[in-house]
């Protein structure tokens, strides 16, 4: 009996030391991923116009690193404000500590090489070796053309330097060791031919992350099965939750019924620049879809994504929002 009490104690014993040396192995010796140190993205006005046009109404970077006017219609970004970073993704919004977007102007990342800046944008890794929260979908964006990114590091390159700090991202446990876990190397394709439409709808569905939103989500984790259903939590009004609407082409719950030119229309109504300037008043409905970042998508990107979605398996998912 006492053997038999003696090697369970050794048996606990060496499981609490393979434990406690993984975790430290996670925590220490990840991320590492590979840092292209000869890379230099040449900043080119055809580079710049592509990189702001992605970043600012597809990949939507703007929309996460600017300040916005939170009391008018769909939260539109603060012009003089854009990289500013600072905005909070907390706890009472469900997520697993205290998240912030960083400065992405040249005040923060002046003295980061492209070669960081490339590997943090679709790797997920920071400058200083921290892992990432991907809120900013890394996964998504190491998919993307090689050139695509690096026309956003040059227009990145070309904001005005504005001068805040924002807080250091604070993890809770357990997710300060997983999220070291989840930074990996990209994967980039070739972006397809604007002619191939739904190849084309395909890639541009990658870059604005459609995917996330509207699927049902366990733990951050997107449910098998619900991809483009909707359901999705996005936020409270007046006491009741607003789910994401059902993107697949189901007639009945979905966008089956819809034409082309009723999907983007659906988006270019908030070029109005009327419902742009629109005060929200407390507890008045403001859209969590960012509309104001894709309205400024091309009717025909608009269009190649409708092409896209319409190949989808229809899911018959009824979404009831107030």
């Amino acid at each position: 009996m006492r053997k038999s009490l003696s090697i369970l104690f050794i048996i606990v014993i060496a499981i609490v030391v393979l434990a406690t040396l993984s975790g430290l192995y996670v925590k220490v010796a990840l991320p590492k991923i590979p840092l292209d140190k000869d890379l230099k993205v040449e900043v080119t006005p055809a580079r710049v116009a592509r990189g702001q046009y992605l970043a600012r109404s597809v990949a939507g970077c703007m929309h996460c690193h600017s300040a916005k006017s939170e009391n008018l219609f769909a939260n539109p970004v603060k012009e003089d404000s854009l990289g500013s970073g600072g905005e909070v993704f907390s706890r009472d919004k469900g997520f697993p500590g205290m998240i912030y977007s960083p400065n992405i102007t040249p005040y923060h990342l002046g003295n980061w090489t492209d070669g960081e800046i490339y590997r943090a944008i679709t790797e997920g890794e920071s400058k200083d070796g921290r892992a990432l929260f991907p809120i900013m979908n890394y996964p998504a964006y190491g998919r993307m053309d090689q050139e695509d990114v690096y026309s956003i590091i040059a227009y990145i390159r070309t904001l005005p330097s504005i001068a805040t700090n924002v807080p250091v991202t604070s993890l809770d446990f357990p997710m300060n060791f997983i999220i070291n876990t989840i930074p990996a190397k990209a994967a980039p394709s070739q972006r397809p031919d604007s002619g191939n439409t739904v190849e084309y709808g395909h890639y541009l569905v990658n870059m604005a992350s459609c995917i996330e939103c509207h699927s049902k989500v366990d733990k951050g984790q997107i449910i098998p099965g619900t991809e483009f259903g909707g359901g999705r939590q996005l936020g409270i009004l007046n006491g009741k939750p607003i789910y994401s609407t059902n993107i697949t082409p189901d007639r009945q719950t979905g966008i089956g019924a819809w034409s082309k030119d009723v999907f983007i229309a659906a988006f270019t109504i908030f070029r109005d620049s009327a419902l742009k300037a629109k005060t929200v008043a407390p507890g008045e409905f403001s859209p969590p879809m960012p509309w104001l970042v894709y309205k400024g998508m091309k009717d025909s990107d608009l269009a190649a994504i409708y092409a896209y979605l319409q190949t989808l398996k229809p899911i018959n998912n009824t979404v009831v929002n107030p």
